[in-house]
């Protein structure tokens, strides 16, 4: 038979677990409640970051549709060093197919895996390309992010701009590997691998232009 000491250390611990729970269901429904009320302003930033890095590969004068609405998902892609699953966003004039958007990833940077976003045309033109996520040395390979580029007059990356569909495969290397891609000294595994990555991405568009480009259900 319980004593009223071990009755009222009893009552107590059920007192603070009711306390505890009831302060747990509170902050997590407030939790709930600012994201639930904060979504919107999020997925309107991430939509703005996205455009804002879609034009500075995609000429605004490329297309008359909403590219952010017009969009494919892709299964895990080795020829795009992709993981998991990723989006295509489709650029048109008046419904033709214009231009492509997609996740390229180069596996093999110096410092991991690079995360590119890469613009084709409908021809399978490289358009223009950005890195949007790497881990490159600062101030040695890190040159593949414009913003980190020295040369702001014409930054490395720039290089993929309106690429012709004419190179061969030995010209989809740096010079140093007798390629046409130039690559600061004594940092060419960046660009190396950035190239690479392109040069995959690239050969996927030409091999599958008719199936990234099918108009969806949610074509805008």
């Amino acid at each position: 038979m319980s004593t009223p000491a071990e009755k009222h250390a009893f009552r107590v611990s059920g007192e603070t677990a009711l306390t505890l729970l009831a302060f747990v269901v509170f902050f997590t429904a407030m939790l709930a409640w600012v994201y639930l009320f904060s979504r919107p302003v999020i997925e309107q930033s991430a939509r703005a970051e996205k455009l804002i890095v879609l034009n500075q590969i995609l000429p605004a004068n490329l297309y008359n549709n909403d590219p952010l609405l017009d969009t494919l998902t892709l299964p895990a892609e080795p020829a795009l060093g992709t993981k998991t699953a990723s989006t295509v966003y489709r650029a048109r004039i008046n419904g033709k197919p214009a231009a492509l958007v997609m996740d390229v990833v180069a596996p093999d940077g110096y410092s991991g895996a690079i995360k590119l976003l890469v613009a084709f045309g409908a021809d399978g033109q490289v358009l223009g390309v950005r890195a949007v996520e790497h881990k490159e040395t600062p101030g040695l390979g890190d040159y593949i992010d414009p913003r980190k580029d020295k040369n702001k007059e014409a930054p490395w990356i720039n290089q993929f701009n309106n690429v012709a569909t004419t190179l061969s495969p030995q010209d989809w290397h740096v010079r140093k590997d007798g390629g046409k891609f130039d690559a600061y000294a004594g940092a060419t595994v960046t660009p190396r691998a950035v190239v690479k990555a392109v040069y995959r991405a690239h050969d996927f568009v030409m091999n599958n232009r008719q199936v990234l480009f099918t108009p969806a259900s949610n074509t805008n």
